[in-house]
């Protein structure tokens, strides 16, 4: 029987059909750039708030990303999440198919591709996906293998949650709007991981890690790989690779966040593409609106008289099953929400 899952520590020489994407679809490796202007901002410079800002607000216009340093977590706790990752991925195999299912509603689950119950072609990818939020409520069922993964990654949640939560308020400032509106809005907010594994790949230029897509979510804090590259994201037609930077976090915008500013700032469309040379790991952490919560453009973008709402209200509840039910590489999923 073909295994489910690709971190079984076999090394392909050819890669299976199934993952072979349509002439058209392919990632054209030889057309990519490097992106040369990644904004870095500095969020350690806390005497100048409004540069910091300022700089914010630009990246969230032109590019819906960017990176951050001297933000508050250490690289000693960002190496030990990555060592733990690692170490999870080297179990045997029949350890870690315990936690394997294909269903995107548990809690927790190792899986394969995105969505393999609704994608035509799998995507060169393994990935552990956590809830996090309430800790105490889901760390139980976190695995016990390796034995420090409960600790640290436990640790690495709750800081990356109060990273998460200093820059909403500084893009609720570069917004114009005030620093909490965005948590207000928000409401008690979800958190979530995704541990992701990218083996090495026969064919590189034939798949992907995953394909380009948004963020249903409202902020994604992505731990890279600081050995191997392999985030591309979309600006003005051209995919661009992000280089590692050391130390960093790479900030994307979600779904949500375009939808409150009302299109002001990007959700930005990335994608993994994966080597013939190196296994690549990444740490993705979503911060999640409340399933209750109303999200729908602030309104006093809602009001101006030259761009009314684009988007209507909804509660994410309703957009993440929206989001959950399509092939990841479908058109933006906030396009069924315009008005």
């Amino acid at each position: 029987m073909e295994a489910k899952i690709l971190s079984t520590g076999t090394l392909f020489s050819t890669l299976p059909e199934s993952y072979i994407r349509p002439e058209l679809e392919r990632p054209r490796l030889s057309q990519v750039s490097e992106c040369k202007n990644v904004p870095i901002i500095n969020l350690g410079d806390h005497l100048n708030r409004p540069q910091i800002v300022q700089q914010i607000g630009d990246a969230c216009r032109v590019y819906g990303f960017f990176q951050v340093i001297n933000h508050g977590v250490s690289v000693e706790m960002m190496e030990k999440m990555l060592a733990v990752a690692r170490e999870f991925y080297r179990l045997p195999v029949e350890e870690k198919m315990k936690l394997y299912s294909d269903d995107p509603a548990k809690t927790i689950r190792l899986s394969t591709s995105f969505n393999v119950t609704k994608e035509k072609v799998r995507n060169w990818r393994d990935y552990l996906r956590l809830h996090c939020y309430p800790l105490d409520q889901y760390t139980p069922e976190w695995p016990s293998n390796p034995p420090p993964f409960k600790e640290i990654v436990s640790s690495y949640c709750k800081e990356v949650r109060d990273l998460g939560f200093r820059i909403q308020e500084l893009i609720s400032e570069s917004l114009g709007l005030e620093k909490d509106h965005i948590k207000n809005v928000l409401g008690e907010q979800g958190q979530h991981m995704a541990v992701n594994y990218y083996p090495p790949c026969p064919q590189p230029e034939l798949t992907y890690g995953l394909p380009g897509h948004t963020d249903p979510n409202a902020l994604t804090i992505l731990l890279q790989d600081p050995r191997v590259a392999g985030l591309q994201v979309l600006k003005n037609g051209v995919w661009l690779a992000i280089r590692p930077h050391p130390g960093a976090f790479v900030i994307n915008l979600g779904d949500q966040l375009q939808a409150v500013s009302n299109g002001k700032y990007r959700s930005v469309w990335h994608r993994a593409i994966v080597n013939a040379e190196s296994e690549r790991l990444s740490v993705a952490s979503f911060l999640c609106p409340a399933n209750d919560a109303v999200i729908g453009p602030a309104k006093p973008f809602a009001e101006e008289d030259e761009s009314p709402a684009i988007y209507r209200d909804f509660t994410y509840a309703e957009y993440y099953k929206t989001f959950w039910s399509r092939d990841l590489d479908q058109e933006h999923c906030l396009e069924l929400f315009k008005n």
